[in-house]
């Protein structure tokens, strides 16, 4: 992007371009990973808080993220290394702000059948476990809130949980908006609408729904907003 800016160019190598999906893809597989561990750990701490320190250990959690790394690493290669064998026609415009794989496959000349299979098995396989794993997480941690005789109590369990819950929702309805269904229902303005938001809105978003939860931050909102309303005045 800082490449298009400065030379006022809006093409890309192809070299650059399956570099370019292979990143995307890669940190769009470890954000899926990390909001999936990330669920389990909120279920270890709600629905059993007195051996989170023995279950969540520092080795647990560095097998965790070693593993989301290389999952999230040999995935995209695979779609990477299928869509390099591809040739491509003379129309070689892309219909998107990045190079999405959806993207790329109706450009090529060559039969791209396999590669679209690959999506739905690979892709679906990649983000339907863990979203599966995230709602059972959540449907055992609902069961034990549900449980909690105060209100006080419940509302506190449940605030631990809302910052991660929207940035899944945001994540996951985006990502089968996109990669989930069938190639013929797909549109430029749909997709680019929805890779905006697992692209750019939710990681933009990411620092500010975590740090609702810190005093400081919220202490500061306050002030703020208390000021603007002095002032309105």
């Amino acid at each position: 992007m800082l490449l298009n800016i400065q030379t006022q160019s809006q093409s890309i190598s192809y070299p650059g371009c399956l570099a370019q999906m292979y990143f995307c893809m890669m940190f769009a597989n470890m954000d899926n990973f990390l909001l999936t561990v990330m669920a389990y750990d909120r279920f270890v701490a709600i629905c059993h808080p007195l051996h989170y320190s023995t279950i969540m250990t520092p080795r647990l959690c560095t097998s965790l993220v070693a593993l989301s790394w290389v999952i999230a690493t040999l995935n995209p290669l695979l779609h990477t290394l299928m869509m390099a064998r591809l040739h491509f026609c003379s129309e070689n415009i892309i219909h998107h702000f990045f190079c999405d794989i959806n993207s790329l496959l109706p450009l090529s000349c060559s039969d791209t059948s396999l590669n679209q299979l690959m999506v739905l098995l690979v892709v679906g396989l990649i983000f339907v476990v863990p979203s599966m794993c995230i709602l059972a997480s959540y449907g055992r941690i609902v069961s034990a809130v549900m449980k909690i005789a105060s209100i006080q109590g419940k509302l506190k369990a449940f605030s631990t949980c809302g910052s991660h819950l929207a940035l899944v929702i945001l994540f996951y309805g985006a990502i089968a908006g996109i990669y989930m269904s069938p190639s013929s229902n797909h549109s430029t303005e749909k997709d680019s609408a929805a890779s905006v938001i697992f692209m750019v809105v939710a990681p933009v978003l990411n620092p500010f729904i975590y740090s609702l939860r810190n005093n400081e931050l919220k202490g500061t909102f306050r002030k703020i907003l208390g000021q603007s309303k002095r002032l309105s005045r």
